[in-house]
């Protein structure tokens, strides 16, 4: 029993030992990166115009209201739409500053 579990101890060792151990490349495929900017860039753009459509609402909700003395209302909302806008735009420089191929100092 013992010679069993040693033989196959040792045929076990030499199999992975003699196995090629996958090196994936550094960088991605060409066409994923391309496919992943476009996506990225939709988002981006869909961002940007439903930020801009927030303020457009907002400013009308406001002035609308005014007439009836609600006009400080919206200005919270107006605000979250504002903290939405800065979101989107500094998404991108966010992921560049924390994933740089080269990060200060190295």
């Amino acid at each position: 029993m013992k010679d069993a579990l040693l033989s196959l101890y040792v045929s076990g060792q030499t199999y992975l030992a003699d196995a090629k151990v996958p090196t994936p490349e550094k960088d991605a495929p060409p066409e994923l990166t391309k496919a992943v900017d476009t996506v990225l860039g939709v988002l981006a753009w869909a961002g940007t115009a439903a930020g801009v459509a927030g303020i457009l609402v907002t400013g009308v909700m406001m002035a609308m209201s005014v007439k009836r003395g609600e006009g400080s209302e919206h200005l919270s909302r107006l605000g979250m739409v504002l903290g939405g806008c800065i979101l989107v735009a500094a998404a991108g420089p966010t992921v560049q500053f924390f994933f740089k191929a080269n990060p200060i100092g190295g």
